[in-house]
């Protein structure tokens, strides 16, 4: 099914045993994931199984009770790998055999999820939805909408600046935006570059450029990750970065001239760009090969159930980054 024709289905208020979102955009995924559980519970607890705390196990002996204290028995799971066809069958004719039961299933990631909806079927009184990538100005008329919501004063282009400064990811974008919201003066681009990811102790620019020249960041590491930050998210904030310098770096050895517009495609402040171009003039090609593949693997690394401590092992390897 798709986005706009499960949402004909929500405002007609029906509802199932099973649901199942996925796709290419995570952000929607989890939206209406949280979505449908809000629907479904009435603001009443809802069972979240995440990642690593998720087993078909945990979840059955959930589903199989009655609730006692509300009307309906929740189970909100995050997963990032398949789940067998037989298991996936009996979670949903557990639903179905208890009528206080919903299970709601929400994929992140690139495993086969497609293959999963055959056990989603209006015969089983469950559903599938897949999301595809947003359009830019969708995405834009979202990152909108929600500063509208939190009353946050933010020009277009500034907008536009945080989400290409997160490579269009809409949940970081969202993300940011909750956390800018508690300013009160009006947000630019270099408010953003000042208190992205830094709105505690530490300065995200102040950390990439030492990072990058290979300075002491260990506290900075910390303090980051004690702020909150997800793991992946903030070696895909790192990439992101490596990836603007070997554009300006590749730009200038072309034409010789920092055009501002033309590097980035919005208005950064001349102070940040010149910046960003110095420290791009201090590498090479294969410096910036080294630097991505070693950023690819690690982003691989962590996003691998084998790792056991997430935090420790980010710390780690960020420590020997330009070693």
């Amino acid at each position: 099914m798709y986005k706009n024709e499960f949402d004909k289905e929500l405002q007609k208020g029906l509802s199932y045993s099973g649901y199942l979102f996925y796709g290419a955009e995570n952000f929607l995924v989890e939206t209406y994931g949280n979505k449908a559980a809000k629907v479904l519970a009435n603001g009443e607890d809802i069972n979240k199984l995440y990642f690593e705390e998720f087993s078909v196990e945990t979840a059955l002996n959930i589903l199989s009770q009655n609730s006692l204290f509300s009307s309906t028995n929740i189970v909100l799971a995050k997963i990032n790998k398949k789940i067998p066809k037989k298991e996936l069958d009996t979670l949903i004719e557990t639903c179905n055999s208890n009528g206080d039961s919903k299970f709601i299933l929400c994929c992140f990631g690139d495993a086969d999820f497609k293959s999963m909806e055959a056990s989603f079927t209006k015969k089983t009184n469950s559903v599938s939805v897949r999301f595809y990538p947003l359009e830019d100005y969708e995405a834009k008329n979202l990152l909108s909408l929600k500063a509208n919501e939190l009353g946050i004063k933010i020009h277009p282009n500034d907008l536009e600046f945080l989400y290409t400064m997160h490579q269009k990811d809409l949940a970081l974008c969202m993300a940011d935006l909750s956390k800018l919201a508690i300013l009160d003066d009006e947000i630019t681009s270099k408010t953003i570059s000042l208190q992205c990811f830094g709105l505690g102790t530490v300065n995200m620019d102040d950390f990439l450029e030492k990072l990058l020249l290979g300075k002491n960041v260990n506290k900075d590491i910390y303090d980051l990750l004690e702020e909150g930050i997800n793991e992946v998210a903030l070696v895909s904030r790192i990439t992101a970065f490596v990836q603007t310098l070997f554009m300006i770096n590749s730009y200038l050895k072309l034409y010789g001239n920092l055009n501002i517009i033309e590097i980035w495609g919005y208005p950064l402040p001349a102070k940040i760009a010149n910046k960003q171009a110095e420290l791009a003039k201090r590498f090479q090609k294969n410096d910036f090969l080294y630097m991505l593949s070693f950023l690819q693997e690690l982003e691989l690394e962590l996003k691998n159930t084998k790792v056991i401590n997430l935090n420790t092992h980010l710390q780690s390897k960020l420590r020997i980054f330009l070693k």
